[in-house]
């Protein structure tokens, strides 16, 4: 068999089928085909991980993709991140707790990706995508100057090929074009990871008889959300999925914690039992009988480059990867995703985009770039009950203040309004690669981890950052737009200038990394109270 197409999908997963489905909303002529080595329907549950959504990636399937009623009809509305400061401790109660005691605005979803997929494979078909699950890629030959790429494949133990106009790599780390091209790019980011499913739903709720902690939350309850038990140099994830399994995961920096102490389910539970030994009792009851286990060394990576004029992209997994912390996984798909079908739609226009793919390319790699120091470097914070909660704030600032309000605003493609916002996306960048260091250096000079003292340090109280999150579905035309991604630089701002203050109020001697000269003029409005900064006076709960 050959034929030619407009698009060939190479992989159909995640983001090779969300980007099927968008191009063939923005252009139902396009002939789109998807090629995926899996057979459908995948099994729900025990399939792949990357199920947690955050405000972009949630916003992209929601909406860009018009997917919300599937989205809340068939998959888990999540409660926000939570965080338990928690090493070595039976009693969660006694912990303290980072998260928000109501919904906030703004939806996102934990996902169940067996179901996601199969849903978005039988959508995509019903868009008119040839979807061919089972098939397998056997070579990939891009053509020069205006010829079409050849992709041959098998399927149904038979040899095909098909011509391609464009050719865009979706295989996750199977990285078909990055493998063939040469793209692969380290990026000192040591970090490994397993995890695993296992039958019923992990309640925390579950794990005491404390009442006032079990009243902290309105609902819905606690286990809707991304539970993060976390220690110093890791973080273990607790993640439930619509199908009534429930996703756990560790993930570590290398040098403390060393993959070999967790790459079987053996050790992993013994991991468990040293350092979450509550969560290692909960998953010890024969409810939660084990459905998986895998594990991914140096899981970071980078790509030197994601889309060519000579009409090939490679978007997802398949190109960059951070870190499953704050769950960007999805927010890069979709980001990418939405690059890839803004240079399809260039070229079927007849309009130049050369120029487009590379700027793109850019883009992305900067957004990439920033958001990879939020992670590198930082694992030893993660047991840090001071320091960490702060980084915690500072990280979804940053997040809320000028990427997401721009993707929400569909305003990513747009080069004049980017090129406006240069200075404020510079200053931005700068205030967070000198807080990333202060964080750093004020976590490195703490003695050790703090007591357990039973605070929870609700985010829901904290007008402005509940304000910020309300505001990225709010409709703007451009002026205010831009009014307000200024103004929250400007929080960004005041936020540094209070929290380089507290640093020094702990350790006095605390190298400020250019903040002094960054937040020159500055005031230091009281964003957060007393009770982030764990001082000795602060009440049990912040005001």
């Amino acid at each position: 068999m050959s034929g030619a197409r407009d698009v060939v999908v190479l992989g159909g997963g995640l983001a090779g089928l969300t980007l099927a489905i968008q191009l063939r909303q923005r252009d139902p002529a396009l002939a789109v085909t998807v090629l995926e080595r899996r057979a459908h329907p995948a099994p729900e549950a025990a399939f792949k991980v990357g199920e947690s959504t955050v405000e972009i990636g949630a916003h992209y399937f929601a909406e860009v993709l018009g997917l919300r009623e599937h989205l809340q009809r068939e998959h888990v509305r999540k409660f926000g991140f939570r965080f338990f400061f928690s090493d070595t401790q039976c009693d969660i109660a006694r912990c303290t707790e980072l998260g928000v005691s109501e919904l906030l605005p703004t939806p996102s979803w934990q996902i169940d990706r067996g179901r996601f997929e199969n849903f978005l494979g039988e959508h995509a078909r019903a868009l008119g995508v040839e979807f061919r699950d089972g098939a397998v890629v056997r070579g990939v030959d891009l053509g020069a100057g205006d010829e079409a790429h050849r992709i041959a494949f098998e399927h149904a133990g038979a040899p095909h090929a098909l011509d391609a106009r464009w050719v865009v790599d979706a295989s996750g780390r199977a990285g078909l074009l990055k493998r063939k091209l040469g793209l692969a790019e380290a990026n000192a980011h040591d970090a490994n990871a397993a995890w695993w499913r296992v039958d019923g739903i992990v309640d925390p709720h579950a794990w005491t008889q404390d009442a006032g902690w079990l009243a902290r939350c309105t609902p819905p309850d606690r286990w809707r959300s991304t539970n993060h038990l976390c220690g110093p140099g890791y973080w273990v994830w607790m993640i439930p999925l619509s199908s009534g399994a429930h996703s756990i995961g560790i993930v570590a920096d290398g040098a403390m914690h060393p993959l070999e102490t967790l790459n079987t389910h053996a050790k992993a539970m013994d991991w468990l039992r040293a350092h979450q030994p509550a969560l290692a009792a909960a998953l010890g009851q024969p409810q939660h009988r084990l459905q998986d286990f895998l594990f991914l060394r140096h899981f970071s990576h980078g790509c030197t480059q994601l889309f060519s004029p000579q009409r090939w992209a490679i978007t997802g997994e398949a190109g960059l990867f951070l870190d499953p912390f704050y769950s960007p996984g999805s927010d890069f798909i979709g980001i990418s995703n939405g690059y890839v079908a803004d240079l399809v739609l260039r070229d079927r226009a007849g309009q130049p985009f050369a120029q487009h793919a590379q700027i793109y390319a850019q883009l992305l790699r900067s957004f990439h770039d920033n958001m990879l120091t939020l992670y590198r470097g930082q694992y030893a914070l993660f047991g840090d009950a001071q320091v960490m909660p702060v980084k915690v704030i500072w990280d979804y600032t940053f997040y809320w203040g000028l990427l997401a309000p721009l993707f929400f605003a569909g305003k990513l493609t747009d080069l004049g309004l980017l090129g406006r916002l240069r200075p404020q996306f510079a200053d931005a960048a700068a205030l967070n690669v000198a807080m990333q260091a202060l964080l750093r250096e004020w976590g490195a000079r703490n003695a050790g981890p703090l007591p357990p003292d039973g605070r929870m340090l609700d985010q829901y109280r904290i007008d402005w950052f509940k304000e910020m999150n309300r505001a990225l579905g709010e409709p703007l035309d451009d002026a205010a737009l831009f009014a307000r991604l200024c103004a929250n630089v400007g929080r960004m701002r005041w936020l540094a200038a209070e929290i380089l203050a507290r640093a020094r109020t702990a350790h006095p001697g605390i190298d400020a990394h250019g903040l002094d000269a960054l937040l020159a003029g500055s005031d230091i409005p009281t964003s957060l109270s007393a009770a982030w900064y764990a001082d000795a006076d602060a009440e049990a709960e912040p005001a």
